[in-house]
């Protein structure tokens, strides 16, 4: 009788839900599980706004990477032009009039004033001019020479890093103005401050 009795009481502790909670909490198992499965199948399909800037970021740097090559192409394309064409031999004077030399001339002297396809020497010279005039930014320097915007910072820099030209850091984008070692390599007599 003992056996039995405790058997008894020990079922009497343990509460036994009924049959219509076991199912529910089964099914509830289940629907977890298959919600999961299918959460981990669509998610690779499913891009997230991060992984989207991500590409499109790539995408914008390789079509970056590819413009400053087309650029940096046409640029020894055009110095190559330009050693061509001074190469050319010049017609013999004996075959063209006087009236017709002068005009060659006048020709000669555009692409120099125009600044195109100069070569650095030249180049270096005629900014340091532009900027004795009045303190220019790097941007208005690359639109007066006709030169990239790599080719002009690139000339700017190395103009600063001989102490040609100073720059004004407290102007955003910087002028660049020039100094007296400058005004000396251009023969720019150093005046007096006497105003």
């Amino acid at each position: 009788m003992i056996n039995h009795i405790d058997i008894q009481d020990l079922v009497m502790l343990v509460d036994i839900p009924d049959i219509g909670t076991i199912i529910g909490v089964f099914i509830t198992f289940v629907l977890g599980i298959i919600a999961i499965v299918i959460y981990n199948k669509v998610k690779p399909l499913i891009k997230t706004e991060s992984d989207l800037l991500k590409s499109y970021m790539e995408r914008l740097q390789y079509y970056e990477n590819q413009l400053i090559d087309m650029k940096i192409r046409l640029d020894s394309a055009e110095l190559l032009k330009e050693t061509e064409e001074l190469e050319v031999p010049i017609p013999k004077p004996k075959e063209v009039k006087v009236e017709k030399q002068e005009v060659i001339s006048t020709q000669e002297e555009k692409p120099k004033e125009r600044m195109h396809n100069m070569n650095f020497g030249n180049a270096t010279d005629y900014v340091l001019r532009l900027i004795t005039e009045k303190p220019m930014t790097s941007h208005d320097i690359q639109i007066t020479i006709g030169r990239t915007r790599e080719h002009t910072s690139r000339m700017m820099k190395k103009l600063f890093e001989e102490g040609l030209v100073e720059r004004n850091m407290q102007t955003k984008p910087f002028t660049y103005y020039i100094t007296d070692k400058g005004k000396a390599k251009l023969g720019i007599a150093k005046l007096t401050p006497q105003q």
